[in-house]
């Protein structure tokens, strides 16, 4: 249900400011869901509004829609007294909702409406999301996360809750949409065209989130939900306090008062969720012997008892994730229409969100600097090369790593809406809004290995393609006799720890005017907004050493000082049999952590670089002109508008030296306007079939931490070329001049509604990114700013080299999009109460690789860019009865990820494919009336997260070989939905 919902319909709102394609539709859809069978399919044929402006039009003239809304009154209020339910019920309610917000739309959009108060059609906003047409997601910890619309990647979607920005917990601008009980959250529209009004667009698109207005339900609404939940993965780390079971409870209140002038609605979600995560990765493939593969290119020292010729992995690790989410949220809604002209909406959102998580792993290399050795080789036939799939390594060194991930994270968002009709036309609005995201998180690992250096063998068993391989080790790894805290790859620490902190927060206030006119425009909406966004992290580190090694001027540092571990601090084994290791050595990190070792604070190179601050003010002035006229005989919308948004971004931050020690803080800025003009245009060529336009200008500012300041310099005396002898600047770090990325797009789309909730759309787009941001060493960089703590050395200029983001040469992206609801009933009769629902999108970019591949990590293509996106949903609702199948496909992709302590990586995913199945049943009448029960399965195949290696061999072969091969298992949800 939408936030909007039967203000105009049922007028039990006096005032009405700026009608929304998600009101009209909701409205419509709550109406029908009410009334007789009969009635609603003859309701359904008829035509709505032509456009988002016709309700201000058709009102009598001289009058107000606030003015008209009251006339009537007395009328609706009639009519709602004889309505025993008006609320979104069902599947098919749910379509019919997003069909209508997508039909009145101004705008070419995308829509999804809760089937009940605290029911989505998902089992979260992101997965709801991801099956709309042109939308895509990244699965994190196997479950549905960020959003990708059109292929680009999720720092270019917008995100707003009820139209505002909200802030963020990562370092970038994607919003986690985990992080928003989707229970909470009554729809969402998903903007493809923006219009001038829209604050926060994205330069692919713009999700706006909704919560429920208490004023839009006639009654007092009372619903409660409760889910068990089930992960079919096993517990993989015992003792962790992660095992398979959780939950999922809400609770909402929906209330009016004073004759229906103030409404207050509050909600309660909780969620406990189990996550089970099986984890393999392969460090590395390469042709190592033979005058074909490093041996006789680079030298490389000759493996023993490997064949010439052949791919061999160089490395795995075999890990098991154990991860508890507890989120609890709380929503509030305040509105008050006391008369014609005013109305106002408090709204306030508010969550916590835990998460704790124990990976424990083994891994080893197997590299030829290794020392390794082969024997009982078996290779299967590949091209360009045969891969070794078998065999037994000896001299295997083992590390064992246990890790401790603790993040306390906490949203809140405030906003209040006023809105005012000064008579004779003018109607104004002011909004003020708050938001802000603090993250708190904890990360810890300990090493563990052979005492004294000892080597093992494996026997193993590699799969060709992708899947589990099988090691037997000669060592038993859950034996602790076997087992010590050590430094068992000489990296010249035990371990480390760090605690990061990181605020984000958001103030805004708007302010905004709407008037009629004349011609072929209905009104103009004009307006101000100012924002202030500014994120601040800190990251504290410390490497961890073990008691009664190096801590003393006479006792310096020993790789094979290894130490039992304490007997209090253990566990049962974890579980890797997966990958046919049968455990490894499971114990307290932080237990371990403070009564066996001793820490050491020390930054290093590149951690400093994640302290600092960066603030963005950001004044916004617009007007946007609503289209309501006729071109011929045919009804034609939409809107023109534009723009104009200055921004004045600076960063403070900390400066490292070449050895990653502090040497001072930095400061830099940048100010720039950009125009972004606008206009949608919407004709009804034929009843209930419109064809759409779209051209808008949009921009995206830089990922946040790509803005910061931060940098490491240095100065260097050059040792050979034309400048040798000299003393010369050079470093990398942020770059707080950064503009942000630009594109203009174009969207055709032609769209035909009919029957209950059927529809058939098609659209084509095309985006001119005319600038992209990537990383790039520049010459001519000036240090004048930056502090030189070596005074032995007078740089010869100011002037040097360093890498940092910078604009640089954009590109284009094209793409089709397919979409269809289909009701059974239309078919035949005996298929009454079936449905499908699907979309396919097809991307193609021509982004020169130039732009992106020198990103740390590799991508070749847009973060996010899945070239095939594919969703296809088959249900049936009838009698009470409720089941739906859904899948949703991806294409291959380079996807964002974080590696460990929070830092930016990136992998290239193979297409990704996950089946959902929804069961259900609703009581609507006797005693049980108002009670539903669902059970769920998601990833019902259990479909794995897959990556490769893509990379040349070094006669210049391009080989693609399996990287990581992840698992989550199945989630069963089970529970019950009643509302009073």
């Amino acid at each position: 249900m939408d936030h909007r919902c039967l203000s105009h319909a049922l007028a039990v709102r006096p005032f009405r400011l700026r009608p929304r394609p998600l009101a009209a539709a909701c409205a419509t859809a709550l109406l029908l869901s009410s009334i007789a069978p009969g009635v609603l399919a003859q309701d359904a044929t008829q035509p709505p509004p032509a456009n988002d402006s016709s309700t201000q039009a058709t009102t009598p003239a001289g009058q107000t829609p606030a003015k008209a809304d009251k006339k009537n009154q007395k009328k609706s209020e009639d009519s709602v007294s004889q309505l025993d339910a008006v609320i979104v019920t069902g599947i098919q309610a749910s379509i019919q909702s997003s069909q209508r917000a997508k039909e009145n739309s101004n705008s070419i959009i995308e829509a999804i409406s809760a089937e009940d108060i605290g029911k989505l059609p998902d089992s979260s906003i992101a997965e709801s999301l991801s099956r709309l047409p042109g939308l895509a997601t990244q699965r994190v910890a196997g479950r549905a996360d960020m959003i990708s619309i059109r292929g680009t990647s999720p720092d270019f979607t917008g995100t707003t809750l009820n139209g505002r920005e909200q802030a963020t917990i990562g370092e970038n601008r994607g919003v986690e949409f985990d992080q928003y009980p989707s229970e909470l959250i009554s729809g969402a529209a998903v903007y493809k065209t923006p219009d001038a009004t829209l604050i926060g667009q994205g330069l692919s698109g713009t999700v706006d989130l909704h919560t429920i207005k208490p004023l839009d339900l006639p009654k007092q609404t009372i619903a409660l939900n409760v889910r068990g939940e089930h992960t079919t993965n096993g517990e993989l780390n015992p003792s962790s306090g992660v095992n398979t079971w959780g939950h999922r409870a809400s609770f909402s209140y929906i209330d009016q008062f004073f004759d229906h002038t103030l409404g207050v609605a509050v909600g309660v979600a909780q969620l406990d969720s189990p996550i089970q995560e099986r984890q393999y990765q392969a460090w590395w493939w390469a042709n190592n012997n033979g005058p074909d593969g490093a041996e006789g290119i680079w030298g490389a020292p000759h493996t023993p008892g490997l064949p010439e010729g052949v791919i061999s992995q160089e490395g795995m690790q075999l890990r098991a994730r154990s991860e508890r989410q507890l989120r609890n949220g709380l929503m509030t809604v305040i509105e008050w229409a006391p008369g014609d002209s005013y109305h106002s909406t408090l709204d306030l959102y508010y969550s916590t969100f835990n998460q704790r998580q124990i990976t424990n792993g083994l891994q080893w290399s197997s590299s030829p600097y290794d020392n390794v050795s082969y024997s009982d080789v078996g290779v299967t036939p590949k091209q360009p090369y045969p891969i070794v799939t078998s065999g037994v390594i000896s001299g295997l060194k083992p590390i064992m790593q246990n890790e401790y991930n603790k993040e306390h994270d906490k949203l809140f968002s405030a906003g209040w809406n006023n809105q005012y009709d000064f008579g004779n036309g003018w109607q104004g609005t002011a909004d003020l809004s708050y938001s802000s995201a603090k993250v708190n998180l904890h990360d810890a690992y300990l090493f563990t290995g052979l005492p004294g250096g000892a080597t093992t063998t494996s026997a193993f068993s590699n799969h060709a393609d992708n899947g589990y391989p099988y090691f037997t080790p000669g060592t038993d790894f859950t034996n602790p006799a076997n087992v010590a805290f050590t430094d068992p790859d000489n990296y010249g620490y035990n371990g480390r720890e760090e605690f990061d902190k990181q605020k984000d927060t958001i103030k805004a206030i708007r302010l905004e005017m709407s008037h009629p006119l004349g011609w072929i425009f209905s009104t103009v909406d004009f307006g101000v907004d100012y924002s202030d966004r500014k994120k601040t992290k800190t990251a504290d580190v410390s490497f961890v050493f073990l008691n009664g090694n190096g801590n003393g001027v006479d006792a310096p540092y020993d790789h094979d000082f290894s130490t039992p571990i304490n007997p209090s601090v253990l566990y049962n084994p974890s579980y890797i049999g997966y990958g046919g290791v049968p455990g490894i050595i499971n114990y307290d990190v932080l237990d371990a952590l403070r009564s066996q070792f001793y820490l050491v604070p020390r930054n290093g190179a590149g951690d400093y670089s994640r302290n600092y601050t960066i603030e963005e003010k950001v004044p916004v002035a617009y007007a946007r002109f609503n289209i309501d006229t006729t071109l011929g005989d045919i009804p034609l919308g939409g809107n023109v508008g534009l723009q104009a948004v200055r921004t004045d971004q600076s960063s403070d931050a900390l400066q490292t030296n070449n050895s990653g020690d502090l040497v001072g803080h930095i400061s830099g800025g940048t100010k720039y306007n950009k125009f972004l003009p606008s206009l949608n245009l919407k004709a009804e060529i034929g009843e209930r079939q419109y064809l759409r336009f779209g051209f808008a200008k949009t921009m995206t500012r830089g990922r946040i931490d790509d803005e910061k300041v931060a940098s490491s310099a240095y100065v260097y005396q050059v040792l050979d070329g034309p400048q040798a002898g000299q003393v010369a600047w050079t470093g990398s770090g942020g770059n707080p001049k950064l503009k942000p990325y630009v594109a203009v797009g174009t969207d055709l789309s032609w769209e035909k509604y009919f029957g209950k909730a059927s529809f058939l759309g098609a659209a084509v787009f095309h985006k001119n990114l005319l600038n992209y941001i990537y990383n790039k060493t520049v010459l001519d960089h000036d240090f004048s700013n930056n502090i030189n703590d070596t005074p032995t050395l007078v740089p010869t200029s100011n002037i040097g080299s360093y890498t940092l983001p910078e604009n640089g040469t954009g590109g284009k992206m094209d793409g089709v999009e397919l979409s269809w609801n289909l009701e059974g009933a239309l078919a035949a009769q005996a298929l009454d109460g079936f449905g499908v629902q699907g979309n396919f999108s097809l991307t193609n970019s021509s982004i020169p690789v130039s732009s992106v591949s020198s990103i740390p990590g590799g991508p070749k293509t847009l973060p996010g860019l899945s070239r095939k996106v594919a969703n296809l949903a088959l249900y049936y609702e009838k009698y009470g009865f409720s089941v739906r199948v859904a899948e949703r496909y991806r294409s291959a992709f380079t996807g964002e990820a974080v590696a460990l302590f929070d830092q930016l990586g990136y992998q290239q995913v193979l297409a990704d494919k996950q089946t959902d199945v929804q069961l259900g049943y609703a009581f609507d009448q006797g005693r049980w009336s108002g009670l539903s029960i669902l059970l769920q399965v998601v990833n019902a195949t259990n479909s794995p997260y897959k990556t490769v290696q893509i990379s040349g061999l070094p006669n210049g072969t391009q080989v693609m070989r399996p990287l990581d091969f992840n698992s989550w298992g199945r989630t069963v949800m089970f529970g019950v939905n009643y509302k009073l």
